[in-house]
């Protein structure tokens, strides 16, 4: 086995899970070749020689995880991303164990699978995503817990929520595959993946390998509009509550144009690009190649 591990040393809290997991993974006649970036390096620079190896792992948050994989974007090279981040929301979602030695085991057993990854064009600039991306408030609430990520992990997102309760409402215009959607809200999100922290799942039914986003609007005109929908969203968990309430309107598409006035500020995967609206997004259909243990396989399958 030849392994490309790309190595966010800023991510998470820094305990080093990733040297463990190689210690367990690497046998008689393998290669591990380990490459770091403390954010300063693109991650896509470090990828530029990625035929040379049968796999990659990306440690790191989110982010690192979705820049590694658009980079791969249609190579079939299996991904495998490493939880060293805050939230790990694109490990959890594809059911992938936490544990070094398990996931030493799921790298050199386990099979893979392709998704859908997304893709934002703004401001003459493209960025891809794995989870969801989004413009308004749930961008507020990445920029106001990156100060206490490191010391509330998960947490932090709530607290910047409940914090933010007064966020300012747009004049949204959607173009849905060709199909104008006009009204006001506090946001839109763009979700591939659906679950966010503590397994709570945005949208009912999203599906990561369809070709289609879910993209959802968020109507309150508060904070605490947004409450029903989360309550909703928790009791959900086990798939058999499907309303969302009328806090939230939720839409599919494969390609959407997303306008806001006053404009709204753009998140995907957690990361803050600094730009806002208009932006388009599109659906990369089955472009990223993740490694799974059985469990995800059966899931996704």
């Amino acid at each position: 086995m030849k392994l490309l591990v790309v190595n966010n040393t800023s991510a998470g809290y820094g305990d080093g899970a990733i040297y463990d997991y190689l210690r367990m993974l690497l046998q008689d006649g393998d290669e591990a070749s380990v490459r770091c970036t403390n954010g300063s390096t693109p991650v896509e620079e470090l990828l530029l020689d990625v035929d040379r190896f049968d796999a990659v792992v990306a440690s790191g948050g989110d982010g690192t995880v979705t820049a590694a994989a658009y980079a791969l974007a249609g190579t079939g090279i299996p991904l495998l991303p490493f939880p060293a981040g805050t939230a790990n929301l694109l490990v959890n979602n594809l059911m992938l164990p936490i544990e070094p030695h398990t996931l030493a085991r799921v790298t050199r057993y386990g099979q893979s699978l392709d998704f859908d990854l997304g893709e934002i064009e703004a401001g003459g600039y493209r960025y891809g995503f794995g989870i969801m991306a989004g413009a308004g408030y749930d961008a507020a609430i990445m920029r106001d817990a990156q100060p206490a990520k490191k010391r509330l992990g998960p947490i932090a997102y709530f607290q910047a929520a409940v914090t933010n309760v007064m966020p300012k409402r747009s004049n949204i215009r959607l173009v849905l595959d060709g199909k104008v959607i006009e009204t006001k809200g506090l946001g839109v999100l763009l979700v591939n993946f659906s679950h966010i922290q503590f397994e709570i799942p945005v949208t009912h039914d999203a599906d990561a390998r369809d070709g289609e986003f879910d993209v959802v609007i968020l109507k309150a005109k508060n904070a605490f509009g947004l409450i029903p929908a989360l309550v909703a969203g928790v009791r959900d968990r086990d798939g058999s509550f499907p309303d969302r309430t009328e806090s939230m309107e939720v839409h599919r598409c494969h390609e959407v144009e997303v306008y806001a006035d006053p404009p709204l500020p753009v998140q995907y995967d957690g990361e803050l690009p600094g730009i806002t609206t208009p932006f388009r997004a599109r659906v990369l259909n089955r472009a990223a190649r993740y490694i799974l243990s059985d469990e995800g396989l059966a899931r996704f399958s």
